[in-house]
């Protein structure tokens, strides 16, 4: 099976509402980016202003790179740390509580490899509430991150998470599992 490059680039991915959006987007992600650290109220304004669903006391900062505001949705008290790449060409939704690291990658796209032209795909991501993306992880398409899971640093997730487990390494693995005793965390 030989790709079809040619098909590919001709293929429309994008509508034209999608297009524009990305353009103005572009434009405005310089008001995002150069922001000062303390100015979470503005970016998540200025998401909002795009479309993105963001709950009370949302922190994201300004290194963030969030692709299509309008493909993301985040619950209370959650943080996308520093230079965290959100490429959310799909649906990102983000619980409450949860924390994506600094450099964490959660990838809402591919293509369809079995295709010689390479269609594109947006399958969504989930984080439940309570996860935590450490620093370096990747999370790719069509992956649900249960509850309270952790995702190791610089872990590679391609499968689902169970909830209230640690997952690490390349691809990652289970590590061992969370215990709630009242209303705290403990790992086991």
């Amino acid at each position: 099976m030989s790709l079809n490059i040619e098909k590919n680039r001709a293929v429309k991915n994008y509508t034209a509402k999608e297009k524009l959006y990305r353009v103005l987007w572009a434009i405005c992600i310089l008001f995002f980016r150069y922001s000062p650290r303390i100015f979470f109220r503005w970016r998540v304004f200025l998401l909002k202003l795009f479309g993105a669903k963001i709950g009370k006391a949302v922190h994201i900062y300004p290194s963030a790179i969030i692709y299509m505001p309008w493909n993301l949705e985040i619950d209370d008290y959650s943080a996308i740390g520093e230079d965290a790449l959100v490429y959310n060409l799909g649906k990102i939704t983000i619980g409450k509580n949860v924390t994506v690291s600094h450099r964490a990658h959660l990838c809402a796209g591919t293509h369809d490899y079995s295709d010689p032209a390479l269609p594109l795909l947006k399958p969504p991501i989930i984080l439940k509430d309570n996860v935590w993306v450490c620093a370096n992880a990747f999370v790719g398409p069509d992956v649900i991150i249960g509850e309270g899971a952790i995702v190791g640093a610089a872990s590679v997730v391609t499968k689902d998470v169970m909830g209230w487990s640690i997952v690490a390494g390349n691809p990652a693995k289970f590590i061992k599992k969370r215990v709630v005793r009242g209303s705290n965390i403990y790992e086991v």
